[in-house]
């Protein structure tokens, strides 16, 4: 186990790498001048072109891209361009909101994808069945944006039950992580009863069943543990993808999270704080996946790490 944790930690490194210098070649091609953005629309050729040079943006691109580097393994992401404060303040004060709201989002996907794919998979073809495939068709379908803002409408606006925007209590959670999670329960709920549905029809589920074993002793001790492996999979990939596709959410909500921070620093063309961003999203991918991995031996134990 030590050896491959270590095998993966090390692959991690040019994979990191790699993300780094492709969001670290885009973000300049991006149109604009952030030197222009933070001098002001009103502000001389000879103004620019300091804070350019203060900026570091006068150098050639692999001298920016060696200077990034040279601080990244001293743990400095720069400054912000925008704010004048630390990367890594900024992007950590704005990941643990976007973490609390990804976490619950992910809870919800567990307890109602899994239950809706379990009742589904050992009811096939039953009315629950079809009522929970289709919505689950639905899910996937609305937009994010547009599914948040309907919600917004019905619970805020009209019954005036929830908070419209904004971080605070338990209450401010509940349209956002419900908005986030809508598709995520959806695909793990049609995932689950397929897979299940599949493992339900093994001889060895037949014969525990004739071996008088209880129906929900065969589903769950006998059934659902083989079936967890694909879960699982699809749920560290939908983890990541909650991280990452919060943008839209946190835009609609007025979340403070990483989201809205990627939207701010777009549009002031804030370097450093876009790659501290994107490789705090990519670190927390290869984290996943490697928590994913080590799952699988403890789901099977049949499974070793070589």
């Amino acid at each position: 186990m030590l050896s491959y944790l270590v095998r993966r930690l090390l692959v991690a490194i040019p994979t990191l790498l790699g993300v780094t210098f492709i969001v670290f070649s885009i973000v300049r091609v991006l149109p604009g001048d952030p030197a222009q953005a933070m001098a002001g629309v009103h502000a001389t050729q000879e103004y620019i072109e300091r804070v350019r040079k203060e900026l570091g943006l006068d150098l050639p691109v692999h001298i920016q891209f060696a200077r990034f580097l040279g601080g990244l393994f001293q743990g400095d992401l720069g400054r912000s361009i925008r704010t004048g404060l630390p990367v890594a303040q900024e992007v950590w004060t704005r990941f643990v909101p976007t973490l609390e709201l990804t976490s619950v989002s992910l809870f919800l996907t567990l307890l109602f994808g899994i239950l809706v794919g379990i009742i589904s998979a050992t009811r096939p073809y039953s009315v629950f069945d079809h009522v929970s495939m289709f919505f689950s068709l639905v899910g996937l379908s609305m937009p994010v944006f547009w599914l948040g803002l309907m919600l917004m409408l019905l619970f805020s606006v009209r019954l005036g039950w929830l908070p419209a925007a904004g971080r605070g209590g338990l209450a401010h959670l509940i349209l956002p992580s419900v908005t986030l999670a809508a598709s995520s329960i959806a695909l793990v709920a049609r995932f689950t009863r397929s897979t299940l549905l599949e493992v339900l029809r093994q001889e060895y589920i037949v014969t525990a069943r004739a071996k008088g074993a209880r129906e929900s002793r065969a589903v769950f001790i006998h059934a659902l543990r083989n079936a967890l492996i694909p879960i699982v999979t699809i749920v560290g990939l939908r983890f990541g993808a909650l991280l990452s596709g919060a943008v839209l959410t946190e835009t609609v909500f007025a979340w403070p999270g990483v989201g809205r921070l990627v939207v701010d620093s777009v549009s002031a063309r804030d370097y450093p704080v876009i790659q501290g961003t994107v490789l705090m999203i990519a670190v927390c991918f290869v984290f996943i996946n490697l928590v994913v991995d080590l799952l699988y031996g403890a789901i099977n134990p049949r499974i070793r790490y070589e």
